[in-house]
C-alpha cells in the first residue's frame, strides 16, 4: 500500500480525486481505488515542548538559567492534532511506500519530515520515500505531479534549513524574552517583553523612520535650469538642461548632491544668460523594457497594498481561499517569479480560463502571442515551487467578494503579460557646456505600448530635439528653482513589506551588506504577513489609515533593548545563512554551534547591565500574578 501524506485536508483531497476511484472515507484518510490511502496533516502536527519538558526547573523563569540548550530536541503533539498523528502512525506502519506531499516550501518538507521521522520510518523505508510537488490543486494539474515523483532526499537539505530555523527562533526567543522580561520586572514592569529575531528587527524599523520623521528639518535646496534655442534653419526649437556641480562644488552640497546655498546658484543662474553654449555630446537609443515576471507572494501583497489598501495578512488570507476552496490559483507562499520551461505548453488552457472567468480580461487575452516566451520560464530559478499563476480551472467570479476578484484580476493580468511583446521607447541625453558648467538634459518617449497596453497608468512623453556634437545653442536664460527636502515616508503595508523583501538596504554593517543579495529579506514569504500583525496583537504598531507606526509601547521597547537586537544585520545573516543550508553550501552545525555561543555573550552582558536601560516602560500586564478561582455557589 502506498500512503500519501499531504500538508492539509484540502490538498488530501485534491491528491484523491487525481487517484482510481471508488473512494472510501476513514477516519483521518481515504482509501482510493487501486488500495492505496491518501492522509493528511493538519499543518504542523508536531511542536517544539515547553523548556520544562527538559528540566521541571525550567517552568520558573530565572536568570541562572539561561540559555536554556536542549542536548537533545524533543517533539510533542498537541491536544488539537494528536488524534490526527495517532491515525498517520499507524499508516506509516502500514504502508510499503510514503510518498511526501508536504506544501512546495521550505516549512511543507519540514512538518511532513517530522512526522515521517516521529513515527520511527528507517532503513530503506525512509530511503525510498518519495516527494510530490504541488504547486496547483486542479485535478489534472495534481496528476501530472503525481507522474514525476522525486526521491524525497533530493530535498534533505531542505528540510534541515526549516529545522535550523526553527530551533533558532526557539533558542533566540525564549532566552532573550526571558532575560529582558526579568529585567524589566526589576523596574517594575508587569508584562512580557517579547523579542524575536524577526519581530524585534522589524519594529525597530519602524520606530526609527517615525523618529526620523519626528526630528526632520526641512532645508531648502536649488536647482539652476537653463532654457536653451537651438539655431535651427526650420525654426528655432527649445528645451531645458539642468545644471550638474562640479566636484568643487562639493562643499555647498549634502550627501545626496543637493546645492544648499542660494547665492551659488543665483550666481550660476546669472552666469549663463544670454551666453552661447555647446552640445558636448548627443546619444538617442531605441530601447526595450520586458515584462514583469508574475508574482510571486511579497510582490503580490506589495501590489495589493498600492491598488487596493489590503494588509498582508489578507493578502494571503484570499490567496488561500483562491488556492484551497476554488483552484482558481497556484501555490500562493511561493518566493519565486519563475516558471518551468515545460509549463509553456499549458498557457493556452490557462489564459482560455482566464478569459472565462474574469470578463474585463477578455480583450487581453485576445490579444495575446502564445509564441512568446520569454525569461519567466526559467528552470534554473524553479525548485520546489514556481511563480504564482492563475490555474486552468473555469469558474465564474460572481461568487467571489470584489477583493477576491481584484487579487485574482492582479495575478491573471501579471501572468498575461508574459504573452505580449517588450515595452520599447527612445531615450535621448544631452550634455551641454555654458560658461564652463556642465548641464544635462534627458527625454524619453514612447514607441509601442507593448506589455504596457494592459496596466491604466501610462507614462508622459518628454521632448529634446535631435542635436549634434559640437552644435551650437543659445541658453537665453538661467533660472533658480527652490525647493525643499522632505522627511522620509512613514511605512504602510506596501512599503514595510518591501523594506523586508529587501532588507539589505537597511542594514548597517558595511561589509554584509555588500554580501546580502536582493533576494534575502526579513523573514520569509510565508511568515512575513503573520509577524506584522503579531506586532499589532501586541500593540506594538498601530495603523492610521494606510500609515503604519510604532505605538508608544512599540517605541520604549526598542529604545530599552540594546541597539544589535533591534536592527535587521544579524537575522538578515540568518536568512542567507538558511538559504546557504537549503543550496547545501552550509551544514547545520556551522549555523547553530556560532549561534548558540552568540546567544550566551547576549544573555552575559544582558545581565551585567541590569534593568537600568528599561526603567521607562509603560507598565504592562502582569502575565505572572495567578489567577483567583472564584468559587460558584450551587444553586
Amino acid at each position: 500500500m502506498k500512503l500519501y501524506i499531504a500538508e492539509k485536508p484540502s490538498l488530501a483531497r485534491a491528491i484523491a480525486d487525481a487517484l482510481p476511484k471508488p473512494h472510501r472515507k476513514a477516519d483521518g484518510c481515504i482509501h482510493v481505488g487501486n488500495g492505496d490511502v491518501v492522509s493528511w496533516c493538519i499543518g504542523h502536527l508536531l511542536t517544539q515542548v515547553d523548556p520544562e519538558a527538559y528540566d521541571p526547573e525550567y517552568k520558573k523563569w530565572k536568570f541562572e538559567h539561561l540559555p536554556i540548550i536542549p542536548e537533545k530536541w524533543k517533539l510533542k503533539s498537541t491536544p488539537r492534532t494528536s488524534k490526527q498523528l495517532a491515525v498517520l502512525k499507524k499508516l506509516i506502519k502500514q504502508a510499503e511506500q510514503l510518498i511526501h506531499v508536504g506544501d512546495p516550501d521550505r516549512e511543507g518538507q519540514l512538518l511532513v519530515d517530522e512526522v515521517i521521522h516521529f513515527s520511527g520510518v528507517k532503513g530503506n523505508k525512509l530511503k525510498q520515500t518519495q516527494r510530490c510537488l504541488v504547486s496547483d490543486l486542479t485535478t489534472n494539474a495534481v496528476k501530472r505531479s503525481l507522474q514525476q515523483l522525486r526521491s524525497n532526499q533530493e530535498f534533505v537539505a531542505l528540510s534541515t534549513s526549516a529545522l535550523a530555523r526553527t530551533r533558532a527562533d526557539w533558542l533566540y526567543g525564549l532566552n532573550l524574552t526571558r532575560v529582558y522580561t526579568l529585567q524589566a520586572q526589576k523596574s517594575g514592569y508587569k508584562g512580557v517583553i517579547s523579542v524575536g529575531r524577526v519581530q524585534t528587527p522589524l519594529l525597530g524599523l519602524v520606530a526609527r523612520r517615525d523618529q526620523q520623521i519626528e526630528q526632520f528639518v526641512s532645508k531648502p535646496f536649488y536647482e539652476v535650469l537653463a532654457s536653451l534655442i537651438t539655431n535651427a534653419e526650420n525654426g528655432a526649437e527649445t528645451f531645458t538642461a539642468k545644471w550638474k556641480p562640479s566636484e568643487a562644488c562639493a562643499q555647498y552640497q549634502d550627501e545626496e548632491g543637493r546645492v544648499l546655498i542660494k547665492g551659488l546658484a543665483e550666481n550660476v543662474a546669472a552666469r549663463i544668460t544670454n551666453q552661447p553654449a555647446v552640445v558636448k555630446s548627443f546619444t538617442a537609443k531605441n530601447k526595450k523594457q520586458a515584462p514583469p515576471l508574475p508574482y510571486n507572494l511579497s510582490a503580490l501583497q506589495i501590489d495589493a497594498a498600492k491598488r487596493y489598501g489590503c494588509s498582508a495578512q489578507q493578502v494571503l488570507d484570499i490567496c488561500q481561499v483562491l488556492y484551497e476552496r476554488y483552484k482558481l490559483i497556484t501555490y500562493p507562499r511561493s518566493d519565486s517569479r519563475y516558471l518551468p520551461r515545460n509549463h509553456h505548453s499549458q498557457a493556452k488552457s490557462v489564459t482560455q480560463a482566464i478569459s472565462h472567468n474574469d470578463i474585463s480580461l477578455q480583450q487581453a487575452v485576445d490579444n495575446i502571442d502564445l509564441s512568446i516566451k520569454g525569461r519567466a520560464w526559467n528552470d534554473k530559478k524553479v525548485d520546489a515551487h514556481h511563480a504564482i499563476i492563475p490555474t486552468d480551472s473555469k469558474k465564474s467570479l460572481s461568487s467571489l467578494d470584489k477583493m477576491s476578484q481584484n487579487i485574482y484580476n492582479l495575478i491573471a493580468r501579471q501572468f498575461l503579460c508574459q504573452f505580449y511583446p517588450d515595452y520599447q521607447y527612445a531615450e535621448c541625453k544631452a550634455e551641454i557646456e555654458i560658461n564652463n558648467g556642465l548641464f544635462i538634459s534627458k527625454a524619453k518617449s514612447k514607441l509601442s505600448d507593448g506589455w504596457k497596453v494592459l496596466f491604466d497608468k501610462q507614462e508622459k512623453d518628454t521632448f529634446l530635439p535631435k542635436l549634434t556634437k559640437g552644435q551650437k545653442l543659445l541658453c537665453n536664460k538661467g533660472e533658480v528653482i527652490e525647493k525643499n527636502t522632505q522627511p522620509p515616508a512613514y511605512f504602510t503595508d506596501a512599503t514595510l513589506l518591501a523594506a523586508m523583501s529587501n532588507i539589505a538596504r537597511y542594514v548597517k554593517d558595511a561589509e554584509l551588506k555588500k554580501i546580502l543579495k536582493e533576494t534575502d529579506g526579513l523573514g520569509t514569504e510565508a511568515t512575513r504577513a503573520g509577524i506584522i500583525e503579531l506586532l499589532f496583537k501586541r500593540q506594538f504598531l498601530q495603523r492610521t489609515g494606510k500609515v503604519i507606526k510604532a505605538t508608544e509601547t512599540g517605541r520604549k521597547l526598542i529604545d530599552s533593548l540594546p541597539e544589535m537586537l533591534t536592527l535587521p544585520d544579524m537575522t538578515a545573516q540568518w536568512e542567507m545563512q538558511l538559504n546557504a543550508i537549503s543550496e547545501k553550501s552550509q551544514s547545520y552545525q556551522g549555523f547553530v554551534q556560532p549561534l548558540q555561543g552568540q546567544l550566551k555573550n547576549i544573555i552575559e552582558k544582558a545581565i551585567a547591565d541590569g534593568p537600568q536601560a528599561l526603567t521607562n516602560l509603560p507598565a504592562g500586564v502582569n502575565v505572572f500574578k495567578k489567577k483567583r478561582r472564584v468559587k460558584r455557589k450551587k444553586p
